[in-house]
């Protein structure tokens, strides 16, 4: 759990705004966020930093992108975090002296702790293999090419109209900006109690 903390935490930061040294190039990428999935109410092209006049549009894309896939880790952590904090686990045992249910009964943060090394490096494995399909595949989202896709499982949206896709898009940045935070609080509360009031006396934090 605290790889996934740092996962959140690093993709709470990156945003999906950037671009642009020169004026008249920073005001046309500007300009092109509020035509850019996410944008949408009651914060449409926002960007409190300023980041749309960092630096190119590679640089644009290189944040949506991590943006994008950080929303990704968010969803996936926190969904995990409160399936353990419900207590549903597999059947079996995860390891010859780990069990599922044992798991189950812990705090999230502390089962993740105590997952034997093999199994944390196998996670870890996985993750590293998928951030390798999703920047090797093609044109680089850098250079024109897509953005990064699901790998497990590939989902192809090839046959969905572009209004729909917009929606769809809108849809998954703006849930995975929801759980960037709703993942740091979990962390922030089990970390620090009190510093979250809302979560404060619930026994999973």
């Amino acid at each position: 759990m605290k790889v996934i903390a740092t996962l959140a935490a690093s993709l709470a930061t990156a945003s999906a705004f950037a671009p642009a040294s020169k004026s008249t190039k920073s005001t046309s990428l500007a300009g092109a966020l509020d035509g850019m999935p996410g944008s949408t109410s009651p914060l449409p092209n926002f960007d409190p930093l300023n980041l749309a006049n960092l630096g190119s549009s590679e640089t644009l894309a290189w944040f949506r992108a991590a943006e994008l896939k950080h929303s990704r880790a968010a969803m996936v952590a926190t969904t995990g975090y409160l399936v353990n904090a419900a207590g549903i686990h597999f059947p079996g045992m995860l390891s010859s002296d780990v069990s599922f249910e044992s798991l189950a009964s812990m705090k999230p943060i502390d089962a993740w702790d105590a997952v034997p090394d093999a199994g944390k490096a196998q996670i870890l494995g996985t993750i590293f293999i998928a951030e390798l399909v999703t920047e090797s595949k093609g044109t680089h989202y850098m250079k024109g090419g897509d953005l990064p896709t699901m790998v497990f499982p590939p989902i192809d949206f090839s046959g969905v109209d572009a209004d729909t896709l917009k929606v769809k898009q809108d849809r998954e940045l703006n849930n995975g900006r929801l759980a960037m935070i709703a993942i740091m609080s979990f962390l922030a509360e089990a970390n620090i109690p009190g510093s979250v009031p809302a979560l404060t006396g619930i026994g999973a934090f």
